[in-house]
């Protein structure tokens, strides 16, 4: 087992970046008029592999119609609704715990993003995109050749 160094500033700033995120989102959603009861933001990890983007969105239990993707103006929209549904009328829950309702994440696309090539998959309550950058905007490696 190895041994980590613990950093307390690491843990602050993910503390502060998460707060920053929970404060900015609600401050858009009540400019913007969106506050809703119910309304939710699924987590979304974001990686880079190769010469693609990719988010994945935790989307438990939203079926594939229930979700909406569009970019307007450079801005990937991923939205939908989870809906809490009851097995059968005899059900009374006691707790609530996971969220449901209306939910909505926004992303600003960079330029090197093809946005025409982005691609999108629904499995095991997990929503992938897959973004891949502009072949003219990637790097390219310069040899020197010797004389």
């Amino acid at each position: 087992m190895a041994v980590e160094k613990w950093e307390p500033f690491r843990d602050l700033m993910a503390m502060q970046d998460r707060m920053t995120r929970l404060i900015d989102e609600t401050l858009s959603r009540i400019w913007k008029g969106e506050v809703v009861r119910g309304a939710w933001s699924p987590p979304v990890d974001i990686l880079e592999r190769g010469n693609e983007v990719i988010l994945k969105v935790d989307l438990p239990e939203v079926s594939q119609e229930e979700i909406d993707i569009r970019i307007e103006e450079n801005i990937l929209i991923i939205q939908g609704e989870r809906r809490l549904i009851k097995d059968s009328p005899e059900e009374s829950y006691i707790q609530i715990e996971r969220p449901h309702g209306t939910f909505r994440r926004t992303f600003n696309l960079p330029r090197m993003i093809e946005q025409q090539g982005i691609k999108a998959s629904h499995k095991d309550g997990v929503l992938t995109l897959v973004l891949p950058k502009r072949q003219e905007l990637q790097p390219k490696q310069i040899v020197v050749e010797p004389k």
